[in-house]
């Protein structure tokens, strides 16, 4: 949409004000002519297109900002166009809420992720698309920060456990134990690769809990955690010629509940206590974690 001179004269004035400025960008979000992930023009841009100063252009951006319809607001680059807030009371398994969030994530210039889980199965397999995204160019990040709060190997788990069996049979420990050392092996090559091939500062980070976490949680960039339960099952797997008959939890079908500090005030103490809680645990009983 072109400003021309009958769009600018608003009630005699010769310039749109910056309320103004925002209601057509919010216009043209609600009308799809920009889309979430989109990149807006430079404030210099859209100074020139409406016809005002960049002061003006940034009191539009900083409304649109506390509406909650950008992301990655920064000095350095254009914003982005936010999708929209997770919406409480809706939650989604956890394959299908848990990719297009960290999609959005990844568009921040600094991403930021936390987690706490049980293996980083679901991690992992989320992270195919942002990554994706990344190689094609349509993100780029300047750093990327994770840290993954795994338990301890050397603790006696609440789940996996045989139904039935010997106390000294440690088959589905050590099962667990060479899942998650293997799924987190391979997350954290394919997010230090970008080191090398993208010149993006990487750095993935492992700590030991010293219990079994009931429910998982990711944190996003600080403004957004989703959270799901750990649902205990009985099921049988194949094991190293083994049948084993377990207690377990199928993670990726954990429901994940969104909680987003753009949304209500409720949501937004929850996000911040979740940080606070994860940064005690890291900075306190948890130990160094080597994957082997």
């Amino acid at each position: 949409m072109v400003v021309d001179q009958e769009n600018v004269a608003v009630n005699g004035s010769s310039r749109l004000s910056p309320q103004e400025i925002a209601d057509i960008l919010r216009e043209r979000i609600r009308a799809g002519e920009l889309k979430a992930g989109d990149r807006l023009p430079t404030q210099a841009e859209l100074a020139e297109e409406f016809g005002v100063e960049r002061g003006a252009v940034r009191q539009a951006l900083r409304s649109l900002q506390e509406d909650g319809l950008l992301s990655n607001v920064s000095k350095g680059s254009p914003p982005r166009i936010a999708a929209p807030a997770p919406t409480r009371g809706e939650p989604k398994p956890t394959m299908v809420a848990l990719a297009p969030r960290l999609v959005e994530a990844f568009g921040a210039r600094k991403v930021r992720v936390d987690v706490v889980c049980h293996t980083a199965e679901t991690l992992m397999l989320a992270l195919g698309e942002p990554l994706r995204r990344i190689h094609e160019g349509a993100v780029r990040p300047e750093s990327i920060d994770v840290r993954i709060l795994l338990p301890s190997r050397d603790i006696t788990l609440a789940f996996p456990v045989l139904v039935e069996g010997d106390a000294d049979d440690h088959s589905v420990h050590t099962r667990w134990l060479a899942m998650r050392n293997a799924q987190a092996q391979v997350l954290r090559h394919n997010l230090q690769a970008f080191r090398a091939t993208h010149g993006i500062d990487v750095h993935v980070t492992f700590r030991a809990l010293p219990f079994t976490p009931p429910v998982k949680l990711y944190l996003l960039n600080g403004e957004e955690a989703l959270i799901g339960y750990y649902v205990i099952t009985e099921r049988a797997e194949e094991w190293e010629s083994k049948t084993l008959e377990m207690y377990d939890v199928l993670g990726t079908q954990s429901l994940l509940f969104s909680f987003a500090k753009q949304a209500e005030e409720r949501d937004g103490a929850f996000v911040t206590e979740s940080q606070k809680w994860f940064d005690a645990l890291w900075e306190t009983i948890t130990t160094d974690l080597t994957l082997s």
